[in-house]
């Protein structure tokens, strides 16, 4: 179980990631996603036949600003993660039951090339950008539940770090993303906590480089569709220094996301995706419904 924590470190589908809005412009976006799968570990451990099954509800806030007279947008996300894992662990069937809050993330964007900051009033008398360049920083702080005893946790008791660079064109009402980003982890040094070791040991983890690509079609506005791959690669572990003899990951996941309008406000985000390339990690089926109701200003009534 020593790469659980790992497993969906890169898994990010994420099409109109660097979409700009305007100033002051806010959401909530209350998102459920269901995983269902199997996770693939290296030969040379004594698991098989696993499989898990993740609940994920996550609470987000959105706000966009000026920076620098840039477009720029800060999102914080609140996860809680309710999991069962199951496996023969050397010849005996093993469940794992986990329940609490998950990491938190905070992501802060900024359209480099291509989207100035506007207010809402200049923001609807302007064409949309044909093409725009932005950049991000993704912080995943160490605040899910962690157990240092255990192998198997919902925290990761680290800090991670995800600078990335993204494109956007607009050729007609398509609309093509490409994204490259590289995740970045401190140690975790209360790894495997056990009466011989009772401080626990030092769990590092190498670098993972990420990309995605997406390809979407405006049907009309604020209803669209997009097909999204990714492929990401590294992350290696050791612990106190030894590597361990589990390959880096090099997976993939295809998706669909579609997002349709409800109301002036409101609309609703629908996504699912499978993983196509699975090396090591986690090869879940995924489907998430998000749920995003948005206002500008103080006014959100």
């Amino acid at each position: 179980m020593l790469l659980a924590p790992a497993i969906c470190a890169a898994q990010d589908l994420t099409p109109r990631a660097y979409l700009p809005t305007p100033e002051k412009s806010n959401a909530v976006i209350l998102t459920y996603a269901f995983s269902d799968g199997e996770l693939v570990f290296d030969e040379t451990l004594p698991i098989t036949d696993a499989t898990g099954t993740i609940h994920t509800p996550v609470v987000s806030l959105y706000h966009a600003f000026g920076l620098f007279g840039r477009s720029a947008n800060v999102t914080g996300s609140v996860p809680f993660a309710i999991g069962e894992l199951r496996g023969n662990v050397a010849g005996d069937d093993q469940t794992a039951i986990r329940k609490g809050i998950a990491d938190i993330q905070v992501r802060l964007a900024i359209n480099i090339a291509g989207a100035p900051a506007l207010s809402v009033g200049e923001f609807v008398k302007t064409p949309l950008p044909r093409a725009l360049l932005g950049a991000s920083i993704k912080v995943v702080a160490p605040t899910g539940q962690y157990d240092p005893a255990r192998l198997l946790n919902i925290g990761t008791n680290r800090w991670a770090f995800k600078p990335e660079i993204g494109y956007t064109g607009r050729p007609g009402r398509f609309v093509i993303d490409a994204y490259a980003g590289i995740w970045l982890f401190t140690a975790n040094e209360s790894f495997g906590v056990s009466d011989a070791n009772p401080l626990g040991v030092t769990r590092t983890q190498d670098p993972i480089g990420a990309f995605e690509l997406h390809v979407g079609y405006d049907v009309k506005p604020r209803l669209w569709l997009s097909a999204d791959v990714n492929y990401w690669r590294g992350g290696r572990t050791a612990v106190t220094g030894v590597v361990g003899t589990t390959p880096p990951l090099a997976n993939s996941r295809l998706g669909l996301t579609a997002s349709v309008p409800l109301t002036r406000r409101q609309s609703l985000k629908i996504s699912y995706s499978d993983g196509v390339i699975v090396r090591v990690g986690g090869s879940f089926k995924v489907l998430s419904v998000g749920w995003q109701y948005g206002w500008i200003g103080t006014q959100w009534k």
